[in-house]
C-alpha cells in the first residue's frame, strides 16, 4: 500500500496489519505512516490495529462464517477490513452506523468498488446476528486469540491459571510510570493531576503510579525534564532485588532501552554501572534516557556496544559485584501490551531464547565476584525460560545458589518468583536472584 493511499484511519490500520503480518514488524514500529496524520485519526488507527491484532483468530473465525467464499490472496487487503469492521461492531466502541459506512467506503479509496456490496452485506448480516455468533464462538478454541502452540504451552505450564493468562493478554494494559526519585514525587502527582489525568499508586511498588487516560508520554508534563519513564510496576522491581548500592561495581547486561538502567542509577548514583547492548542504535537509547533523567553527574557510567555472551572481546578483567541478566526471552509476559508477540513468536523462536538464556548465564556467571548477586530476569511466562532455566543453571554449578524471595508479589516457584499478566495489575515478569558463594 502506498503512504497515498493511507489517508484515514482505517486504512492507516490496514497499513500497520499489513506491516505487521506480512512481514513481521512490531505494532509501534508500524506507526510510521501516522506521523503527519490527524491527532485523531492517529489513536483510532491504533485503536483498531491494536484490536485486530489482539482478536485476530476470533474475527478470522467470524469473518470465514460469514464469507460465503474465500477471498482471493490478492485481496487480503479487503479481508483485512473486514476483519476492522467486526471489531469495530464487536469490540471498538464505535456506532454501527459509522463503522459499517467507513468500513465499506474504504475500499473504494483502495480501488476495489466490487467489495462495497461485500462488506456491507458481511457487516450488517453480523450486526443482526451478532448473539448467535458470538454463542457459537464461545465454544471454539479461536475465541482465545492465541496460536495453537502458545495456548498448548501456557495450559501445560499454568493449568489452574491459563484462562486468567489469557483473559489478561486480551485486554489492554494501563499506563504505568516509575516516578524519578530524585525529583519530588508528591509535585509529580500534583503536575500531572493539573493536567487532568487521574493518578493512583501502585500499592506494593512505591515509585509506581498509573495514568489514566492514557497518553503518548511525550505530551505528558514533566517527561521532558526527567521526572518520570515509562515503567511497568514489576519490571521497576529489578533493582530493589539486585540490592545495589554506591561503590559497587555493576554489570546491566541486556540494557536498552534503559529503564532498568536509570532505575539502578537512581537507587545508587556513586555505582561503578556498565551498561551493554548489542545495538548501537539501542545504545543510543539508553544515553538519551539518562541524559534525560538527568544523570550524567552519577559516579561511573560505561555504555558498551558489546555481545554480552562473549566477554572476552569487552570485559577488562575486574569482576562485578552485581550483574543484571534482563534476558532476551519470548516477551509473553507483556502481550497485553504487544498483542502482536502472538503472531510473531514461534516455537522455533522460543528454543533460540532458550538457548540463548543458558548461554549468557554460563558466560556472565565467571564476571561475578564471589559474593556478589546475578539478577536473573525475563518477561516470559513460560517456566523453561524461567524457574527451569535457573534449575538446569544451578544443576551446572557448584558455586552459585538461588535466594529465597519472600515477596507480596507474584508466586512462588522452585527457583525465584513469577508474576503472571495482569496480577495486581502487572505485567507477567519472572525473577531469580542468584548468590555466588564466598
Amino acid at each position: 500500500m502506498s503512504k497515498s493511499s493511507v489517508n484515514s484511519a482505517r486504512l492507516a490500520a490496514l497499513s500497520m496489519l499489513e506491516a505487521v503480518l506480512d512481514k513481521g514488524t512490531n505494532l509501534g514500529d508500524a506507526e510510521g505512516g501516522l506521523l503527519h496524520a490527524d491527532p485523531r485519526d492517529q489513536a483510532q488507527a491504533r485503536h483498531l490495529a491494536y484490536g485486530v491484532t489482539r482478536w485476530l483468530t476470533a474475527l478470522d473465525w467470524l469473518a470465514a462464517k460469514l464469507l460465503q467464499k474465500p477471498l482471493k490472496r490478492r485481496d487480503q487487503d479487503i479481508h483485512r477490513l473486514i476483519l476492522l469492521g467486526l471489531f469495530e461492531l464487536w469490540k471498538g466502541g464505535s456506532s454501527p452506523h459509522a463503522a459499517i459506512n467507513e468500513t465499506t467506503e474504504s475500499a473504494r479509496k483502495l480501488g476495489k468498488p466490487w467489495a462495497v456490496a461485500l462488506i456491507n452485506a458481511i457487516l450488517r448480516r453480523f450486526q443482526r446476528e451478532q448473539e448467535a455468533w458470538l454463542k457459537e464462538l464461545d465454544s471454539k478454541e479461536e475465541r482465545f486469540a492465541h496460536p495453537d502452540w502458545l495456548l498448548r504451552q501456557l495450559k501445560a505450564d499454568w493449568p489452574d491459571d491459563w484462562m486468567e493468562i489469557m483473559k489478561a493478554n486480551n485486554h489492554a494494559a494501563p499506563l504505568w510510570l516509575r516516578l524519578n526519585q530524585n525529583h519530588a514525587i508528591s509535585g509529580t502527582i500534583v503536575a500531572l493531576e493539573k493536567e487532568g489525568f487521574s493518578v493512583a499508586r501502585h500499592p506494593l511498588v512505591s515509585g509506581a503510579v498509573k495514568i489514566s487516560p492514557a497518553a503518548a508520554v511525550n505530551a505528558l508534563p514533566g517527561f521532558g525534564q526527567g521526572l518520570f519513564s515509562v515503567q511497568d510496576p514489576a519490571a521497576q522491581l529489578a533493582a530493589e532485588l539486585l540490592e545495589v548500592s554506591d561503590n559497587l561495581r555493576v554489570l546491566d547486561a541486556c540494557a536498552a532501552p534503559g529503564g532498568k538502567t536509570c532505575h539502578i542509577l537512581e537507587c545508587a548514583p556513586g555505582a561503578a554501572l556498565t551498561a551493554l547492548d548489542r545495538s548501537t542504535e539501542r545504545l543510543a537509547l539508553i544515553d538519551e534516557n539518562i541524559k534525560r533523567q538527568g544523570l550524567v553527574d552519577c559516579s561511573h557510567i560505561k555504555l558498551l556496544a558489546a555481545d554480552a555472551s562473549k566477554p572476552d572481546s569487552w570485559w577488562d578483567g575486574s569482576p562485578y559485584d552485581r550483574i543484571l541478566l534482563d534476558a532476551p526471552c519470548s516477551a509473553t509476559g507483556v502481550i497485553r501490551r504487544h498483542p502482536e508477540i502472538k503472531w510473531l513468536r514461534s516455537p522455533q523462536q522460543v528454543r533460540n531464547a532458550i538457548n540463548m538464556q543458558s548461554r549468557l548465564l554460563d558466560r556472565l556467571w565467571p564476571l561475578l565476584k564471589p559474593g556478589g548477586i546475578l539478577l536473573y530476569a525475563t518477561c516470559s511466562v513460560l517456566k523453561d525460560e524461567n524457574s527451569r532455566q535457573i534449575r538446569q543453571f544451578i544443576e551446572r554449578r557448584t558455586d552459585g545458589k538461588p535466594i529465597d524471595l519472600a515477596a507480596e508479589w507474584g508466586r512462588e516457584l522452585e527457583f525465584g518468583r513469577q508474576i503472571l499478566p495482569g496480577d495486581q495489575e502487572m505485567d507477567g515478569f519472572y525473577y531469580a536472584v542468584l548468590h555466588k558463594h564466598a
